[in-house]
């Protein structure tokens, strides 16, 4: 779901919520979905998932085109909510919100994801690319699951 300021979206994966918020804050872990192309890597990722601290992601597109988006955790509670600012690296000044909030359901977690207050500024389609993203990451947790 997308307005003018906010992408929405509530999705269930099939794994624990220690096993989702691992995928979000484990730099190995997310360079292995993050990013919309599914032809594209994870090339560096350094995080410091505490309040105040720092995140800087950076992933290469299948034609060559690397992306880093950087922000700051202001608010963290381990296996249920992280609240970040995001910002790309090529955008100066142009800074949103994203906030998760993971909620178990027995053998499965359901992610509540809002990306909010970037309006028009941005050149990035986020609807779009956060939606290929989590399709990225869906197909990590199946494996992930598969192998427990």
């Amino acid at each position: 779901m997308e307005d003018e300021d906010a992408v929405i979206f509530d999705l269930q994966f099939p794994v624990t919520a220690a096993v989702l918020w691992n995928a979000w804050t484990n730099p190995v872990t997310i360079l292995q979905w993050f990013g919309s192309d599914p032809a594209g890597e994870g090339c560096n990722a350094t995080m410091d998932v505490r309040k105040g601290g720092n995140f800087s992601i950076t992933f290469r597109d299948g034609d060559g085109t690397q992306h880093t988006c950087i922000g700051t955790y202001m608010y963290v509670d381990p296996l249920r909510k992280l609240h970040f600012s995001w910002q790309w690296k090529s955008e100066p000044g142009d800074r949103s919100f994203v906030t998760l909030l993971l909620r178990p359901a027995g053998d499965s977690t359901w992610m509540h994801f809002e990306h909010a207050g970037f309006g028009k500024a941005s050149a990035h389609n986020y609807a779009t690319g956060w939606q290929s993203t989590f399709s990225k990451l869906e197909e990590l947790l199946a494996k992930t699951n598969k192998a427990d």
